[in-house]
């Protein structure tokens, strides 16, 4: 008997949401033509298919190689009732801790921009008092003890009114790394408040928004023409050596085609330690996209590094172990003008040859554990950089100072927020970006912006009554045992 085969490979199973309703809905995850897609079922609504990775063998190096036990927070803050992701956070369901902790201490914004996941803007005037930011920074020090990296953002922070007292106050805690999240206004207008910036010191990172070389994009993404914005931003930012992460955010067929372009420009200024790609989520203000001819995957984007930059090779960027299938992570040296690519010379797949003891990655478990802790956002950009130099004795291959600091790395990292449409729950419980929250929790970002967002309480609310109704129901369907007549 002839059977009829299936055209693709059947790889995996998980459960993601319907796009529509929200709600949660069995999924699988399939291989067609080297392409990966996640196909779900909603009963109401019907079925989906949604591109995950245009690359296999890197989705699958994702899943089957770069993956390490999960790390637990310190404490949990809710409990399971309803299921992922409807508990958080953290529930005890989770497998990461917080990686990346966000204080979003405001909701005002100079800039009303158009792809903005929290919808802030000009018109909302609403601030955090300073107790409940500082509730947040000590639910942050209570899960995580130390946290390794710390992002103030909003809305536009600096623009809340006891900027610098928040400031003071995280600095009192022991976080080992902080980072503001801004689109650089007021360092590009206000000299004296980039000076005030540069006192605190090292450890002090911009998150700065930097979306493109070209007014254009600035004018769709943030609804006006950043251009002399940004370069007086920087220009200030060099002068003063604050260090500088350019956060890119991507729409395909608009500002893809210019990845290589920004890396290339970002190599060239001196306060600039990397550069961060974050494709468009459908969240907050962003209009509904198509997602077949706009959303860009992961493996999209690494190919878009390797492509343009004429830096980076597919062996140097690789996944971040602790969520490597929204995560990847790209390292080079700079020395003296020259931008040596490292990743390349670590992959598993690699033997670090030295002389006679070969050095086997899989095998050499310091070797490995220091891999994993330069590629995670586990740890500190600071700890990052003094594992490079620890690492740098067991590659022959290059030739390097011993006394390498955080200003000769340069990383290109790419975080994808998954949204309704390609959310993995799989995926999602390794989530290591959160979002802190006065009453105690810390809330995966992907799971904030679809569910605990101001605007969306109502929806899970309403999720949460239909998962207990649906309980109930069950329970009241228990088979009685009939009764025998004697």
């Amino acid at each position: 008997m002839h059977r009829k085969n299936r055209p693709y490979l059947f790889y995996d199973t998980t459960t993601s949401v319907c796009s529509t309703c929200l709600h949660r809905v069995e999924a699988k995850i399939i291989i067609k033509d080297n392409h990966v897609f996640m196909d779900k079922w909603c009963p109401e609504h019907g079925t989906e298919r949604v591109l995950m990775a245009d690359d296999a063998d890197y989705y699958r190096l994702c899943r089957e190689i770069y993956i390490k036990p999960p790390e637990m927070p310190q404490i949990f803050n809710t409990s399971m009732q309803y299921g992922c992701p409807y508990d958080c956070g953290l529930c005890p369901d989770h497998m990461q801790h917080s990686c990346l902790s966000l204080i979003e201490i405001t909701d005002h914004c100079n800039l009303p921009c158009p792809v903005c996941y929290a919808a802030s803007g000009p018109e909302r005037l609403t601030h955090r008092s300073y107790e409940e930011v500082i509730a947040m920074l000590d639910a942050v020090v209570a899960n995580e003890g130390e946290p390794d990296v710390v992002q103030l953002s909003g809305g536009e922070p600096t623009l809340h009114p006891e900027f610098w007292r928040i400031l003071d106050a995280a600095r009192e805690r022991p976080i080992k790394h902080l980072m503001i999240n801004t689109n650089g206004i007021r360092i590009a207008k206000e000299p004296e408040f980039v000076e005030r910036l540069a006192s605190y010191g090292a450890g002090l990172e911009i998150y700065l928004q930097f979306d493109s070389l070209r007014s254009e994009v600035h004018q769709i993404l943030r609804g006006a023409d950043l251009t002399s914005i940004r370069n007086k931003a920087l220009e200030r930012l060099n002068a003063t050596g604050i260090s500088t992460t350019l956060v890119v955010t991507v729409k395909k067929g608009l500002n893809d085609n210019e990845i290589g372009d920004i890396i290339r420009f970002a190599l060239q200024q001196p306060c600039v330690r990397g550069v961060t790609l974050q494709p468009i989520q459908q969240a907050g203000r962003v209009e509904q996209f198509d997602s077949a001819k706009h959303r860009l995957t992961v493996s999209e984007l690494r190919r878009c590094i390797v492509e343009q930059s004429g830096i980076f090779n597919y062996e140097d960027i690789l996944p971040v172990p602790c969520n490597p299938d929204t995560l990847a992570m790209g390292y080079a040296l700079k020395l003296q003008g020259e931008t040596l690519p490292l990743t390349r010379f670590v992959t598993p797949e690699s033997l670090l040859a030295g002389q006679a003891n070969t050095i086997v990655f899989e095998g050499d478990q310091d070797l490995k554990s220091k891999i994993f802790k330069l590629f995670s956002t586990n740890h500190s950009p600071e700890s990052q950089a003094n594992c490079l130099s620890e690492l740098m004795c067991c590659l022959p291959q290059i030739s390097a100072p011993t006394d390498l600091g955080y200003q000769n790395i340069f990383r290109v990292l790419i975080v994808q927020f998954m949204d309704a449409t390609n959310l993995d729950i799989r995926a999602l419980k390794k989530s290591c970006i959160h979002i802190a929250q006065s009453d105690g929790r810390l809330i995966p970002f992907e799971a904030y912006n679809l569910f605990y967002r101001d605007d969306k309480k109502q929806l899970l609310e309403t999720i949460r009554s239909s998962i207990m109704q649906e309980k109930r129901s069950r329970k009241m369907k228990v088979k009685i045992p009939m009764l025998v007549e004697e």
